[in-house]
């Protein structure tokens, strides 16, 4: 391979992410430490579906995580319809190891409202149900 074949260097700012490995099945932690969902999508901006990236544009940019259920899509193809997905801003994310952590408290997403409303509609009516777990 010559120098010319090689991939063109850019000055990129920031963290360099590779979605399949660091973000895509990755857990999402609220700022309370709690387990909110994964993250079974991204929502990019810089690209259209179909269209090659011209050599030397700028890389595509992350703006919103997109969790829902996915798992049917991926085991029988397509894209599950944007209703069943739950946007979570990039402007949310904190930091990113081994999950990625969010600055905002899972109960103030709209992804947890079938567990809040499970919590109270149904465990929340079973004797003891009330009592929080510590």
């Amino acid at each position: 391979m010559t120098e010319s074949d090689a991939l063109p260097r850019l000055p990129i700012e920031g963290r360099v992410l590779d979605a399949r490995l660091h973000l895509l099945d990755r857990l999402l932690v609220d700022v309370d430490g709690r387990p909110v969902t994964t993250v079974d999508d991204l929502e990019l901006d810089g690209i259209e579906t179909g269209r090659k990236i011209p050599a030397g544009a700028a890389p595509p940019q992350v703006q919103a995580i997109l969790s829902g259920n996915a798992l049917p899509t991926r085991i029988f193809g397509g894209t599950p319809p944007d209703s069943r997905l739950d946007r979570i801003d990039w402007a949310d994310v904190d930091r990113i190891d081994v999950a990625v952590h969010l600055t905002v408290h899972g109960d103030d997403l709209d992804h947890l409202w079938i567990e809040r409303w499970v919590r109270d509609r149904v465990v929340g009516r079973i004797p003891g149900g009330r009592r929080a777990v510590e």
